[in-house]
């Protein structure tokens, strides 16, 4: 199999900076030759000595006709290379990318211009969730002077909550949400999430999960009561709108409470639970367990859907 790493956004988001800065690295300079397909060409060049000396070759690809598995593997027997760098074109859909059957993604990182950052998100929700929804790394730079950090991480963990978010100013890496940020008083004896708020809460635990070990939660929540789950589990949560009116997802955590068997699904409850940081077979690891301290039947919210816009 070819290793691939595709490194995807917008114009001038800082693609090129990235795959620099890589290149130069020592942990980089690795045998063989590296093949990097450029698909747009921004106003940050490539540098002739450093591709020279890192042993990469670069291939424009400049029409999205062109990238197509035939051309790529033309280009693939033309250089031999060990390893294949796509800095893809953000206009170019990403749901569209075809690539080779002996070529497998490594690695994904998108780059983001934090400044133009809203002006994209408004106005090419579509095309932007297309390339954040499987990159494992998310670089917002540019960061200088923005001053709402924290609503650009909750609207991309939002369409990729496992995804890591680096935010960097000129002065590097800045320092991510602070508890100041939140929507409720971490202070509080009872959490009481809100329609936001629990949008909120639920991004932020799977990013600082001891903020919340041992607090106590309330919510209205729908009921999902998994087939595979084990006995005593359900999962109270939220549908919510991750990008768009056809992009839902269903978040919410594992919950123990000992009259499972009495609750059916999509039943309307409110839950009151403590929050713990445990083992979960159906999570792979670690993460947000709740138990349930009560649960009660509900009345259906006037607003089913969260949105995080």
């Amino acid at each position: 199999m070819k290793p691939v790493y595709i490194i995807n956004g917008f114009l001038e988001s800082g693609k090129t900076e990235f795959i620099n800065y890589t290149l130069a690295q020592p942990y980089f300079q690795v045998r063989g030759k590296t093949l990097l397909l450029l698909c747009e060409e921004g106003e940050i060049e490539y540098d002739e000595k450093l591709l020279a000396e890192s042993r990469t070759i670069l291939e424009l690809i400049e029409e999205e006709s062109d990238f197509n598995s035939a051309h790529l593997i033309e280009l693939e027997k033309k250089h031999k290379p060990e390893r294949i760098i796509i800095e893809y074109n953000g206009m170019w859909n990403y749901k569209n990318m075809k690539l080779p059957w002996h070529w497998k993604i490594e690695q994904q990182v998108t780059t983001i211009d934090a400044s133009t950052f809203p002006m994209y998100f408004t106005n090419m929700k579509s095309l932007l969730a297309e390339m954040l929804r499987k990159s494992e790394l998310i670089i917002f730079n540019r960061c200088d002077g923005v001053e709402d950090l924290s609503s650009y991480k909750r609207n991309v963990k939002a369409i990729n909550p496992k995804a890591e978010l680096v935010f960097e100013d000129a002065n590097g890496e800045v320092n991510e949400i602070m508890e100041d940020d939140l929507p409720y008083d971490l202070s509080s004896p009872i959490l009481e999430l809100d329609n936001e708020s629990y949008g909120v809460w639920y991004l932020d635990s799977l990013d600082h999960i001891g903020r919340y070990e041992g607090k106590t939660v309330q919510f209205t929540a729908m009921v999902l009561v998994p087939k595979n789950f084990p006995k005593g589990y359900f999962v109270p949560g939220r549908m919510a709108m991750t990008c768009c009116a056809e992009d839902m997802a269903f978040l919410g955590f594992a919950c123990e409470y000992d009259k499972t068997d009495k609750l059916t699904d999509k039943q309307w409850v409110k839950v009151t639970a403590k929050v713990a940081n445990e083992y979960f077979a159906d999570y792979g690891g670690e993460g947000p367990v709740l138990h349930a301290v009560s649960v009660e039947q509900a009345e259906k919210p006037k607003e089913e859907i969260i949105s995080f816009f």
